[in-house]
């Protein structure tokens, strides 16, 4: 017989945690929006205990990080940039809902239960 170690919270208290979280991301939101740098500072030493004179990385610090990463990495990193920027453009051009593929066998939902479909299907393997 199955022996529950944990149960779930329930809707309501689901609810609340949400609330809670809204609240401190439209705070620091506002934060960062009044204060800009100043509240990035702040923030990067709460959350990271990270803290430099310039948040900008150098060209020789991006080289560095870059140098870490192996062919796979970046060219899925391209990828998605890709992927994002055509989404982007095609939902700007739209101004309403995205209406084009991002990519061959990609598809936007148009509204709930519609979708167009893709030119070339591509298998999903979970």
């Amino acid at each position: 017989m199955a022996k529950i170690l944990k149960r779930g919270r329930d809707a309501a208290q689901r609810a609340e945690d949400d609330l809670k979280v809204r609240a401190t991301v439209e705070g620091i939101l506002a934060d960062i929006e009044k204060r800009g740098d100043a509240a990035i500072r702040e923030l990067s030493i709460k959350f990271d205990q990270w803290d430099r004179k310039d948040f900008r990385l150098t060209d020789a610090e991006i080289k560095d990080c870059l140098s870490q990463l192996s062919q796979r990495n970046l060219d899925d990193i391209k990828f998605a940039q890709t992927q994002v920027r055509n989404f982007a453009q095609h939902q700007r051009e739209s101004q309403c809902r995205p209406l084009r593929n991002s990519a061959p066998g990609a598809s936007q939902s148009l509204q709930f239960g519609e979708s167009v479909p893709a030119a070339h299907p591509v298998p999903w393997l979970p």
